[in-house]
């Protein structure tokens, strides 16, 4: 892993006492990097939501899908990885470079606890690059500036953004970050987000209560979009198939899990 662009004290912005959202994901896919106040919070959440475990699981099997399909049949050798989360099982860089082992990931994430992770676990190959920043979603600048440092942005990217724009709540602010890191990368490039929704169709109505207790108790407060306004996170971009649909249902075998309320697509700019 080269040298990460982050600030020394950043550990000390660490709040045990409030729940936060890496952590408390990290619980419900069964991860050991959490706390109690972390559980707690993520346990209520399961029992105003039950389904919640269920899309905890099917957006992190999206992310793998998604990346197989870019770098082993799409040839992207390049990953902006944006709200990685704790690092888990099966990372971008981990599937990307076992496919290509001279490609370039960077993540991206404000969590201080990722960060203290990011530093001991996203080591890649010695051919290719994993980074980390510590960045903001809401300063899609400061991410490109960075994330230059190690990406060349005159050849594709594949920006993963996958359960980040929900922690953005003004829906314009969020479509003009997505619209600003994409205008950064070059033909060829790709989108990759996943979404919550509180669409009926998903079985998305249990949102409201479970993220009006979450906001309540939580951090960083999350919002649920229409199938609309996250269609309208790829426009000028063209989706590949299956289109917008679950996350558990993108290019997923015959037998795969049913649809949770949470999009998720992929799509290549022009």
């Amino acid at each position: 892993m080269t040298e990460s662009h982050t600030p020394s004290g950043g550990s000390a912005r660490l709040n045990t006492s409030v729940a936060h959202n890496a952590r408390v994901w990290n619980y419900w896919i069964g991860g050991k990097d959490n706390y109690q106040v972390d559980q707690q919070v993520g346990e209520h959440v399961a029992t105003l939501f039950p389904v919640i475990r269920d899309i905890a699981r099917a957006d992190r099997d999206f992310l793998g899908r998604a990346v197989r399909h870019l770098a082993g049949e799409r040839g992207v050798r390049q990953f902006l990885d944006i709200g990685t989360g704790l690092p888990t099982a099966e990372n971008t860089h981990e599937i990307a470079q076992g496919i290509a082992p001279g490609s370039r990931i960077v993540y991206v994430d404000n969590d201080p606890i990722v960060l203290v992770h990011a530093r001991t676990l996203l080591t890649g190959t010695s051919e290719g690059v994993t980074d980390y920043i510590d960045a903001d979603v809401h300063d899609p600048d400061t991410i490109l500036e960075r994330a230059a440092q190690s990406i060349d942005f005159t050849r594709p990217v594949a920006v993963m953004m996958l359960g980040i724009l929900n922690f953005v709540l003004d829906t314009g602010t969020a479509r003009d970050i997505a619209r600003r890191i994409m205008a950064a990368v070059p033909s060829g490039s790709f989108l990759v987000l996943t979404h919550p929704t509180f669409e009926a169709d998903l079985g998305g109505e249990g949102q409201i209560p479970a993220m009006k207790f979450w906001n309540e108790n939580a951090t960083p407060p999350i919002t649920a979009r229409s199938r609309a306004d996250i269609a309208a996170f790829f426009d000028g971009l063209q989706l590949l198939e299956p289109g917008l649909v679950s996350c558990a249902q993108w290019r997923a075998e015959p037998d795969s899990p049913a649809a949770v309320p949470q999009f998720g697509a992929v799509a290549v700019k022009p």
